[in-house]
């Protein structure tokens, strides 16, 4: 992709200063590993997150990176897309490396999410913010991030159980890519390579933070009723009583043939619940007329159609409100894949990516994100971490 580049080591700044390290190299670099760890320096780091390009040999990165950090924990998923420091990326590992200093975090896997054991998420995230908060008795800002396989379709589920465990610890998180194909998405931890699996990280910080959720859509006045679907597989059959496609390019006025990724980009249905619109995004449309959805749909749902705010001067606006009382270190984000190829078809690609890459934002683009205890779409979620007020406490050694 055009203005891709590497993070080289000459371009980190303070390095030991930072409190947040980050390397980017080409998917096909041969020394990916090698070059990743020179460019995030000597740490030492308490946790180190690879966000991989699907065309990347994935396995053999994690193996020859699990045991590259010290005794930093090594998070992995597949994207479908990069943030890096050119903003839109393609063909990269991104990698984030938090510093130990600065973070004590603990990292645990959940694997076969068809059976997910709600006590034991819960119990075991209960029990990771009390010894954190038991390591570092004077922090008081923490959060969790959640890496999660994008084709589980068990985010709600998930999230609503973690919420349970979190308590008043703010989560956000992004489902794994494979880029526009939706054919396999992977992750890893410390070494072993999982599908159908989450990874979460509580992590207690010694600065403060905040975590975030934007999104440019705005609701219209055309509604519509889902009825007939297959909730436990995100498909809509009918809507409005007829078959759904077809009704969904009536409402829009086009063609069914036209239907495409690009269409469900520009034209995305929210769902209402409380005050809030959450969008239920499109991820395809069957032969037979049904639509797959990103996120969790059922029988008897009232649709609504939404348009679009400015997706530049929106994001812009909403980082810059990030930074009205001071200007974060660093932002992690979890961007939706639906919003890289709106820009895409807006030609404003570069434009977005100049307004990620002045915010620091670096990341990674989603099959879908996660906000507390919803999993959402079309959304730019993250976290943004900022300088010392001054009135923290002493941090504890390493």
């Amino acid at each position: 992709m055009e203005g891709s580049r590497e993070f080289p080591e000459a371009e980190r700044s303070e390095t030991d200063q930072e409190v947040i390290a980050v390397a980017q190299v080409r998917c096909d670099d041969p020394d990916s590993a090698d070059q990743i760890a020179k460019q995030l320096g000597p740490g030492p780091f308490e946790l180190v997150c690879l966000f991989v390009s699907p065309e990347a040999d994935f396995t053999a990165l994690v193996a020859a990176t699990a045991h590259l950090f010290g005794d930093a924990d090594v998070l992995a998923c597949t994207t479908a897309g990069e943030i890096g420091r050119a903003g839109y990326e393609e063909e990269q590992i991104i990698a984030v490396a938090f510093r130990k200093k600065h973070f004590k975090i603990h990292t645990y896997a959940i694997e076969d999410l068809d059976n997910i054991n709600e006590q034991s998420v819960a119990g075991s995230l209960i029990e990771a913010r009390l010894a954190l908060a038991h390591k570092t008795p004077d922090w008081t800002s923490d959060f969790a991030f959640l890496l999660v396989d994008g084709l589980s379709l068990r985010e709600e589920q998930l999230t609503a159980f973690l919420s349970a465990g979190l308590g008043p610890t703010p989560l956000f998180g992004g489902s794994s890519g494979d880029g526009t194909r939706f054919g396999q998405t992977w992750l890893a931890r410390n070494g072993k390579v999982m599908q159908n699996a989450a990874i979460v990280a509580v992590v207690h910080c010694d600065r403060p933070v905040r975590v975030f959720s934007l999104d440019h859509l705005v609701p219209t006045e055309k509604r519509m009723v889902v009825t007939s679907a297959s909730p436990e597989e995100r498909v809509v059959h009918e809507i409005n009583a007829e078959p759904a496609a077809l009704e969904y390019a009536r409402l829009l006025g086009l063609d069914p043939n036209q239907l495409d990724q690009f269409t469900f980009a520009e034209h995305p249905v929210v769902v209402r619940l409380g005050d809030i619109h959450h969008v239920r995004a499109i991820q395809q449309v069957r032969e037979n007329h049904d639509l797959v959805f990103f996120s969790a749909i059922n029988e008897g749902m009232v649709l609504t159609l939404a348009t679009h705010d400015d997706i530049v001067a929106h994001l812009d606006h909403g980082l810059s409100d990030l930074a009205k009382q001071d200007k974060p270190e660093f932002i992690l984000g979890c961007d939706c894949i639906l919003r890289r190829i709106e820009a895409g078809r807006l030609q404003k690609t570069r434009a977005v990516s100049e307004v990620l890459s002045a915010h620091n934002v670096v990341g990674f683009s989603t099959y879908g994100e996660q906000i507390g205890g919803l999993h959402v779409n079309q959304t730019l979620t993250g976290v943004a971490i900022y300088p010392p007020t001054g009135n923290e406490a002493t941090r504890v050694p390493d």
